[in-house]
């Protein structure tokens, strides 16, 4: 996460992520489901949104991430599922598990004390994917999270994806944006002073992607995109 300052409520500033993420010890499991959004191209051409669960990565160089990404490729939108253990390259599942707007997206990431196991899978055409892998990680942090991504040249313009809507509430997938450390299980509401409200900035501090508060049920939420 590229930092960027703290409001004076707490939440953290990005120049790159919009959501939640929760801090501690020895995570194990991160849990996310999401709907697919429309993006709307012909405003922002050109440009890209991923939207992901995972470890690590508010404060760590390592990231093990799985999620969705946005692609407008000119002014036509493309959408695809990926995973990465981040430094090593994102690997998009074409065509494994292919997504359209509003669909039904459920993502994991887990860790058995030797390996990594990321999850994703469509719950509105049935079909998934999963990937093990050995990696030095810290473990430090989950994320549920929209992202600009970025390449060589810095972060990339992001999509106009209008809002997400992340959790069980709005997906009906059981126990999403659910957590489990060293002494937490639960939603996101659960980890109380290590949650992280995470607002996405520009370079000049003027909201991109915001997510809104936590419903009822501790760990749903949306994210709003506001600008590029």
């Amino acid at each position: 996460m590229k930092l960027h300052g703290i409001r004076l409520d707490g939440s953290v500033e990005s120049n790159n992520w919009g959501g939640y993420a929760v801090t501690g010890k020895a995570f194990t499991d991160a849990k996310g489901s999401w709907l697919v959004p429309k993006a709307n191209c012909t405003k922002t051409p050109d440009s890209y949104a991923v939207i992901w669960v995972g470890f690590d990565g508010y404060s760590s160089p390592t990231v093990e991430q799985t999620g969705t990404l946005i692609y407008c490729n000119g002014t036509s939108a493309e959408y695809y599922s990926w995973y990465e253990y981040y430094p090593q390259e994102a690997i998009l599942l074409v065509p494994t598990v292919p997504e359209s707007p509003g669909d039904k997206i459920s993502a994991e990431a887990s860790y058995n004390g030797s390996q990594f196991t990321l999850t994703i899978a469509n719950e509105t055409t049935g079909k998934s994917f999963s990937k093990k892998s050995k990696v030095a990680a810290k473990r430090s942090s989950a994320e549920f999270v929209v992202e600009a991504p970025s390449s060589d040249t810095g972060i990339l313009p992001l999509s106009d994806f209008a809002k997400t809507s992340l959790g069980q509430d709005f997906t009906a997938v059981n126990d999403t944006n659910y957590a489990t450390n060293g002494s937490v299980t639960g939603p996101i509401s659960d980890f109380g002073g290590s949650v992280k409200e995470i607002i996405m900035v520009n370079g000049e501090g003027k909201d991109k992607a915001v997510p809104s508060a936590l419903k009822t049920d501790g760990s749903s939420f949306r994210v709003a995109w506001k600008s590029e």
